[in-house]
């Protein structure tokens, strides 16, 4: 096995998706779909475009996860009596069942990966986690600065 940094953080994701995949098929829910249950149960309604946000990924394929949540019974759409021009994501009660079923799942896949860890571990391995994610997010505002020269 290559030793590097990259291929270490990619097997675990590879290994930690794997692990989840395997609880979709009983689900009847589709890959990344199980995420957006778990966000509305516990923020509540938000916009499709609160979720592409939160998550980032691309409007149309959370379009696309929403369409198909929704004729399986997890979700409603309707219109946000607060302005109008956007749209209002709520979990039905099936959705809040499997949100608990996969709040659970995530749990158990987060104490599989993290066994034999310390508390202090744990917390240091999220704050590196965190600060790992600073450094993307820092540098897409550093690239967003040079392209339009307002900083």
């Amino acid at each position: 096995m290559e030793n590097t940094f990259y291929m270490r953080l990619y097997r675990t994701f590879h290994a930690q998706r794997g692990y989840l995949r395997s609880h979709l098929g009983l689900s009847g829910l589709g890959n990344g779909q199980p995420k957006l249950l778990v966000y509305l149960a516990g923020q509540g309604p938000c916009s499709q475009r609160q979720l592409a946000e939160y998550f980032e990924i691309d409007p149309a394929a959370v379009s696309r996860m929403l369409c198909t949540m929704e004729k399986s019974g997890f979700i409603t759409r309707g219109i946000n009596q607060e302005s109008r021009r956007s749209d209002r994501i709520e979990l039905t009660d099936q959705g809040r069942r499997y949100a608990k079923i996969w709040r659970k799942n995530y749990q158990d896949m987060e104490e599989r990966m993290l066994k034999g860890f310390s508390d202090q571990e744990r917390e240091q391995f999220a704050e590196y986690l965190l600060r790992s994610y600073q450094n993307f997010q820092n540098q897409k505002e550093e690239q967003a600065c040079e392209t339009s020269n307002d900083c």
